[in-house]
């Protein structure tokens, strides 16, 4: 799952309008910026396979240091505790909602994946298999993104329409990129996937920054 996972971001400001949106933005993404990190250094392993799935030319193979079941609980644990102390301190309901967003990633990415997500170490994979349906996932991922936009604007002031405007362009802008990702060429290599995965969670991040500071 891609922007799907954006949409957990944009819901989880709505919850509480104290957590800057960019913090969310990594936060539903951290545990592929770890992934892709992983790659670059080896720790983890990705084949490029046309047509291993209708959408995702990605066998991942070997990644259980961040998507399994367990890896997953122990990021958003991580994350949660982190916010309370560095970030915002004392504010338990602030810090476990980061650990929630965080967390949410391995849920939504359990509709999409074939079976490659382990439950603990590299064992007991699992996976829905939406990514070999196009159109429902991609309409899947596009809903959840919007649904979550509509959530974030809701809670917002009316008086912002330039971000209001901004925050739905930006929308349709991931979700074009979205389908590239989705409908495009495979990439050359593993580690061009995961530099390419790092530009965008730090780009989408990014604009979320720049348009609260607007």
């Amino acid at each position: 799952m891609f922007v799907g996972h954006y949409g957990a971001g944009f819901a989880s400001k709505a919850l509480k309008k104290s957590i800057p949106l960019w913090h969310l933005f990594l936060a539903v993404q951290l545990v592929d910026i770890f992934w892709a990190l992983f790659i670059l250094l080896g720790i983890e392993k990705v084949r490029i396979t046309p047509g291993i799935t209708t959408t995702n030319p990605l066998d991942l193979y070997y990644m259980p240091y961040t998507h399994s079941l367990v890896a997953a609980v122990l990021w958003s644990l991580a994350a949660a505790i982190g916010y309370r102390v560095f970030v915002r301190k004392g504010d338990g309901t602030t810090a476990g909602l980061v650990g929630l967003a965080v967390l949410s990633h391995w849920i939504l990415d359990l509709l999409v994946h074939r079976p490659d997500l382990p439950l603990y170490d590299n064992a007991h994979k699992i996976g829905l298999g939406l990514w070999n349906w196009p159109g429902m996932a991609f309409v899947m991922e596009g809903g959840l993104l919007f649904i979550g936009i509509y959530l974030y604007l809701r809670a917002s002031p009316p008086t912002q329409h330039r971000a209001r405007i901004g925050t739905i362009i930006f929308g349709i802008v991931m979700l074009a990129f979205h389908s590239l990702a989705f409908f495009g060429p495979p990439p050359p290599s593993d580690k061009v996937a995961a530099l390419t995965s790092l530009t965008f969670y730090f780009g989408f991040a990014g604009v979320a920054w720049w348009i609260e500071r607007t």
